[in-house]
């Protein structure tokens, strides 16, 4: 039988107490999507099924509770913790879906200096925990540009990456151990060990879920020595794109680990100020840094190597420093976008992805042309342009940057106009190549239509991980799984 919203609203309350469930209009439509629709809700309309209720969970149990009553009667969830997510992943799906909000879930259970690691549950927000880590002198390495708004259940569950990536490694080098609830209320604990061989490593059916499999309530990561003083910036404009993949790969696979290792393209630069120094050129920074004799070294290296492509001109490592500090973005920042976009009808939106050093140009090329060629609004296009800004041994990743002026079009008509015709023609280039549709924001519910091209003959060991783990199929319909018709 079919649960009515009334009685899914009575339960909760049984289970939570009535100041724990949240039924006001207003929070619902909020909680029916993520930023992925932020020109809708600028304009406060919202299009997608509005949930049941929201619930703020306080401790593992309670999540443990009220999946347990979700799975018996077949309702939909979407877990949830700091709102931040970007591809539609935190969107309710279904009518009558029940929000799992673990923002409450805030403590800091544990920081062991000694043996490296700091233990958080869900609800915590990263930039309190770096900011807790660094009075003792530690770090967790990890700096997302939404550090000030994400929490560590979403970061885990997304397979977040931080902007000092190419040293300290993505979320998912830095996790641990951790704790989980599945749909039918089973909690499971990975324990803390630096590493074992006892079989797959059972960590990664939990990272990366999106809320698709389980519900992710407390997080240990390793930290690392926190060491300012020693930064070092560096600059460098070059003539074009693929001069600046080829520079990035020689100092990657000669061994030098900048934290911060990124080439931006002459449109994607100027838009960050970066035209008054790089004069129409595309710009590699870089900073090193760690122990003072490594930070030295690194920043040697990455002068050696420049030294030998003859189209690299230097530029002030000062300037790159300053633009650094102002680059993540708090309350403060995403208030003033929204009011920007309200009052001049011109937004962004980014695509990021990732690709071999062998594909990653074609990838770039292929997919400005095809927006330029195809795209049928192109003129209304005010940039177009991207940047890789994590890279490894055998490639690095590609953010697409596209913003456009919103002409002749209601709000609840701007995405599929703009945002998904251009993402699909970015993912479908990109699959073309060789590369991977999605690098780090997760496939949310827009991306899904290629999660088995993705995967090709893997798609096998994904889909049997959703028929194990959520067998009803409660947790986030439409996140990574693509919809049944």
């Amino acid at each position: 039988m079919v649960l009515t919203r009334k009685v899914i609203v009575e339960n909760l309350i049984k289970i939570l107490g009535k100041n724990s469930v949240i039924t006001d209009e207003q929070v619902l439509k909020e909680s029916s999507h993520d930023r992925f629709r932020k020109f809708e809700s600028i304009f406060n309309v919202y299009t997608r099924p509005l949930p049941a209720a929201v619930v703020k969970l306080k401790n593992t149990q309670e999540v443990s509770d009220v999946l347990k009553f979700l799975n018996q009667n077949k309702i939909n969830c979407v877990p949830r913790t700091g709102g931040s997510a970007t591809e539609g992943g935190l969107e309710t799906a279904v009518e009558n879906s029940v929000v799992l909000d673990g923002s409450l879930m805030n403590q800091i259970v544990k920081i062991d200096p000694y043996s490296m690691l700091a233990t958080a549950q869900c609800g915590v927000n990263l930039e309190v925990l770096e900011n807790q880590l660094r009075k003792k002198g530690y770090t967790t390495g990890h700096s997302p540009q939404s550090k000030p708004l994400a929490q560590m259940g979403g970061l885990v569950a997304t397979r977040s990456i931080g902007q000092f990536s190419t040293l300290y490694g993505a979320i998912e080098d830095m996790v641990i151990g951790l704790e989980a609830v599945f749909p039918n209320g089973n909690i499971t604990r990975i324990k803390n060990v630096p590493r074992r061989a006892c079989g797959p490593d059972i960590r990664h059916v939990i990272i990366g879920n999106e809320g698709a499999l389980c519900y992710i309530t407390e997080v240990t990561i390793k930290i690392f020595k926190y060491q300012p003083e020693h930064n070092r910036f560096y600059g460098y404009a070059v003539e074009n794109m693929e001069t600046g993949f080829k520079v990035l790969r020689d100092i990657i696979t000669t061994g030098y680990r900048p934290s911060i290792a990124r080439l931006y393209d002459a449109e994607d630069g100027a838009q960050h100020g970066f035209n008054q120094f790089a004069h129409g050129k595309c710009l590699l920074i870089f900073m090193a840094e760690g122990p003072g004799p490594i930070a030295k070294a690194t920043g040697q290296g990455i002068e050696l190597i420049i030294q030998k492509n003859g189209e690299c001109e230097k530029v002030e490592g000062k300037i790159i420093e300053n633009w650094f500090k102002n680059l993540n973005w708090g309350p403060d920042k995403v208030l003033a976008e929204r009011e920007f976009i309200k009052k001049n009808l011109n937004m962004g939106f980014t695509t990021e992805v990732s690709g071999n050093w062998g594909c990653i140009n074609t990838i770039y090329k292929n997919a400005i042309e095809r927006i330029l060629d195809e795209f049928p609004h192109a003129d209304d296009l005010t940039m177009l342009g991207g940047h890789s800004s994590h890279s490894y041994q055998t490639g690095t990743n590609l953010y697409f940057v596209y913003n456009y002026n919103i002409v002749d079009c209601k709000p609840e008509n701007e995405i599929n106009k703009y945002h998904i015709p251009i993402n699909a023609i970015i993912v479908e280039e990109t699959l073309k190549a060789g590369g991977s549709m999605v690098h780090h924001h997760g496939i949310g519910k827009y991306r899904t239509p290629w999660t088995k091209q993705e995967h090709g003959s893997a798609y096998y060991i994904l889909k049997a991980l959703k028929e194990t783990f959520d067998p009803n199929g409660i947790m986030n319909t439409g996140t990574i799984y693509p919809v049944q018709k």
